[in-house]
C-alpha cells in the first residue's frame, strides 16, 4: 500500500432508535442524513464529498450494532466546541470530558450522545 494515504476511510456509529439518533446528530452538528438499508442493517449515511479531506460513515442500527461510551473513539472537528458541548447536553446527551486544552492542536471533549455512544470533538486553533 502507498505510505501517503490515511488509514481510516468510514466508520459506524451504533444506534439503538434511528430515528432519535438522527435528530440528535441533526440537531447537534447540524448534519443531514441519507437514510438506507444496507444488509438488513437500518442506516443513515452521514454527508461526504469528494472534494473535502477526512471520512464519512454511518449511523448504524441492527442485530450486530451495540452502542457503548468505552470502545472506540471518533471525533468530530466544531468551530465551536462550548456550543457543540452544550447542544449534546441540551438534547439528551452529557458531558463526558469537559473541554481541555490540547495544546498548538486546539481544544478536545467528548460528550455520551442519545444513544450511549462515546463521541468526541476536535476544535482547532484558528
Amino acid at each position: 500500500m502507498p505510505k501517503d494515504f490515511n488509514p481510516a476511510v468510514y466508520f459506524e456509529i451504533p444506534v439503538v432508535d434511528i430515528d432519535r439518533a438522527i435528530e440528535f446528530y441533526s440537531t447537534v452538528f447540524n448534519f443531514s442524513f441519507d437514510k438506507q438499508e444496507i444488509d438488513n442493517n437500518e442506516m443513515a449515511l452521514f454527508p461526504f464529498s469528494e472534494e473535502n479531506s477526512g471520512i464519512s460513515g454511518a449511523l448504524a442500527k441492527g442485530e450486530i450494532y451495540k452502542p457503548t461510551n468505552d470502545g472506540v473513539v471518533i471525533y468530530f472537528r466544531t468551530k465551536d466546541i462550548d456550543r457543540t458541548l452544550k447542544l449534546a447536553v441540551n438534547n439528551g446527551g452529557q458531558i463526558l470530558y469537559p473541554k481541555t486544552s490540547n495544546g498548538d492542536l486546539g481544544f478536545v471533549a467528548e460528550f455520551e450522545d442519545s444513544e450511549g455512544n462515546r463521541i468526541a470533538l476536535h476544535q482547532p486553533l484558528e
